[in-house]
């Protein structure tokens, strides 16, 4: 048996079979990072920017990008979110936009992968709102952040 729970006995890959599992509450954070030129990030937090809500547009292409995780990512479960949260704090000092995530619902596996998708998304999205005037900014620094239930209970970076 690996150690590497979507791997089956023959090494194939699998769908983990959570039918047995107790349903609690899960919880995940996760944190990413988008750095840009400094009059890019002035022109968001002014809004300035000739795309309009930048953040606003980032924040629903996360939320809906973690109730699709599982259309993404072949082995991810479909869940039934309870809560998608996407935030963002701005680090003027490092030119960078931090993007935070929360995933939460009451089931039977992790709430991690969505939590990343989540963040990733975001990001790509702030990428994609302004490669036109940035074209090289920088998407570093995914990961998750904390999870909470389950077998395992409490994990934190």
């Amino acid at each position: 048996m690996s150690e590497f729970s979507h791997i089956n006995e023959r090494g194939e890959a699998s769908m983990v079979d959570v039918s047995g599992k107790v349903a609690s509450i899960r919880e995940a954070r996760a944190e990413g990072y988008i750095t840009m030129k400094p009059d890019t990030l002035q022109a968001i937090i002014e809004g300035n920017h000739h795309k309009g809500d930048v953040f606003g547009v980032a924040r629903i292409a996360g939320i809906q990008a973690a109730k699709q995780c599982s259309q993404l990512i072949p082995l991810c479960h479909p869940l039934m979110l309870s809560k998608v949260g996407v935030d963002f704090e701005i680090d003027q000092t490092n030119h960078r936009v931090r993007i935070l995530s929360l995933c939460k619902l009451t089931g039977q596996t992790g709430v991690e992968m969505e939590a990343l998708t989540a963040a990733s998304v975001a990001a790509l999205t702030l990428f994609d709102m302004c490669k036109a005037a940035d074209p090289g900014m920088v998407i570093t620094g995914i990961r998750v952040l904390e999870k909470i239930g389950g077998k395992t209970g409490h994990w934190e970076a």
